[in-house]
């Protein structure tokens, strides 16, 4: 307790010197100045205990869905190529990301209006509703409408469980954002797993041509998308039934609500079972004893509010300097550049692991999906990887020569290269030796942006930040399936020879990504969120 009173007349006294480095943040001063009570209360009373775990669970379950759903349709594309016999079966994934560029930039934004809590937990809800629906699609179109809605949901998931993670954490354990990609890569894993068990037992055989294939011998891919929709709506109940999810703190102080943010923190500090010495007067001394009269008081007066009073009022501050606009904008790009790149080879990669099978002599369903279980289980140790650099270069004294930024450029050059190797490769050694060390360092490059994203942006506007990161990269992941229709042959089909068109580009998109990211300013190693 005396620490955090030491640490809060310090920060009062500070508070002249402070609106300068505010200023440079994107930020307020009085809000800058909050948070540092805060973090410091965060890391010094309530520390990171059982609230923080059962929400990284939960967040993390969240990562796991997002990539279940984008690597679930990836895998079963073949057997709706073959039963429903589109023109081109890439519009599935067209319409996946056109629901998820609307669903990431809305939700994000919304984080941001109406607070994290809401957008928690309705986007796993309609992710999991549509979800189940799309394994019931007639034709065509009734599946990719319902896919579509189904993105909507789960693609404002992702950006909007980072934000409200690493604002409950302390500073000291802001390495284990990074630790929640692992979720993402059991997503892979759950997925391949799942397809594997119906999609191999109950598929048409190969060789029955597109369009003849009949539902009753072709349910394994309904089986799995209903099995996908299930185990996302049971993470909704688990989020919205089962765990008492608190409001952001920082949030709350951002809309001049201090006195809900002390209560926030008096929560999660009995969770814990600790104490907290920190009262809502200490924040309102260095506001002047003001609390806004203007505050809503409820979720929907904000969003109200925002319909009423339309602005760039959380767009405007991640440029409000040059040093700010130009990170925002670098990371910005390279979420695109990558939004493009990550899909167009792993949405495609069941289709490229059964062509080059098929080259190599190798026809079989089981083996292809053995061989995609292989590679989303060498994404785990990606992860973990990428959490242990992380965390080495958070300030202590070692491995200081890049930090995050170094780290994520190294491990996104790797992707490319691993993509060019496994275009020459041509045995069944060969592709799935370097499909598995693509798993591993694109989970490890993933795990690292996830966390520098939210880390790099300012409390108030971090929603909005994350959403133009996520809405850029869904965008992305819209123009990859266009890429994918030219580089291949009318019927989506590939061969050996047609997928190293797509797989060159995604390649070449890496490897620019990673030089990009070495032009970023700002380093968030060893920094408290704000």
């Amino acid at each position: 307790m005396e620490d955090l009173v030491a640490s809060e007349k310090q920060i009062i006294a500070s508070q002249d010197a402070a609106s300068d480095l505010a200023r440079a943040n994107g930020v307020e001063r009085d809000y800058e100045l909050k948070c540092e009570l805060i973090n410091t209360c965060m890391q010094q009373e309530i520390g990171f205990g059982r609230y923080q775990w059962q929400l990284f669970c939960l967040s993390g379950l969240g990562w796991l869905a997002d990539n279940l759903w984008l690597q679930g349709l990836a895998v079963v594309l073949p057997q709706v190529q073959q039963e429903l016999n589109p023109k081109y079966v890439e519009y599935a994934v067209l319409a996946e990301f056109a629901g998820m560029i609307v669903g990431a930039t809305l939700w994000g934004v919304l984080a941001d209006i109406i607070g994290r809590k809401v957008s928690f937990n309705a986007t796993l809800f309609i992710g999991g509703i549509f979800g189940i629906a799309a394994g019931g699609g007639l034709n065509f179109v009734a599946f990719s409408s319902l896919i579509a809605c189904m993105g909507f949901g789960v693609g404002g998931n992702l950006p909007v469980d980072g934000a409200l993670y690493l604002e409950f954490i302390p500073p000291s354990h802001q390495w284990t954002l990074t630790l929640l990609s692992v979720w993402w890569a059991f997503g892979q894993l759950v997925a391949s797993l799942i397809s594997w068990v119906f999609i191999a037992n109950y598929s048409c055989n190969p060789s029955i041509p597109f369009g003849e294939c009949p539902r009753s011998e072709n349910m394994g891919w309904r089986y799995t998308l209903f099995t996908l929709g299930a185990v996302t709506f049971a993470i909704f109940v688990m989020r919205y039934f089962v765990f008492d999810l608190q409001e952001s703190p920082k949030y709350l102080v951002a809309q001049g609500r201090d006195e809900e943010a002390i209560a926030v923190l008096e929560h999660i500090a009995r969770r814990n079972g600790t104490t907290m010495s920190l009262k809502v007067e200490d924040l309102h001394r260095i506001s002047g004893s003001k609390v806004s009269s203007t505050a809503p008081t409820s979720w929907r007066d904000s969003l109200r509010r925002s319909f009423t009073d339309v602005s760039l009022s959380h767009v405007k501050p991640l440029f409000s300097t040059g040093r700010l606009a130009l990170n925002t904008s670098l990371i910005i790009l390279i979420w695109g550049l990558i939004g493009i790149a990550y899909p167009l080879y792993t949405s495609y990669l069941p289709l490229y692991l059964e062509s080059r099978g098929s080259s190599s002599g190798s026809t079989s369903l089981n083996e292809t999906y053995r061989n995609y279980a292989i590679v989303s289980v060498l994404g785990i140790p990606g992860s973990l990887i990428a959490c242990y650099v992380v965390d080495l270069t958070r300030g202590t004294g070692r491995w200081t020569i890049g930090g995050r930024k170094f780290s994520l450029a190294a491990f996104t050059l790797l992707s490319g290269i691993f993509m060019f190797l496994f275009t020459t490769s041509t045995t069944q050694a060969s592709v799935l030796g370097y499909s598995c060390a693509n798993g591993l360092v694109q989970n490890a490059m993933y795990g690292i942006l996830y966390a520098y994203t939210p880390e790099s942006f300012p409390g108030p506007h971090r929603g909005t930040g994350d959403a133009l990161c996520a809405g850029l990269n869904r965008i992305g992941g819209f123009i990859a399936p266009l890429i994918k229709i030219a580089t291949t042959p009318a019927t989506g089909s590939v061969s050996a020879n047609t997928a190293n068109g797509p797989v060159f580009v995604s390649a070449t998109l890496f490897v620019v990504s990673a030089l990009v990211t070495l032009l970023l300013p700002i380093e968030t190693a060893g920094r408290g969120a704000l």
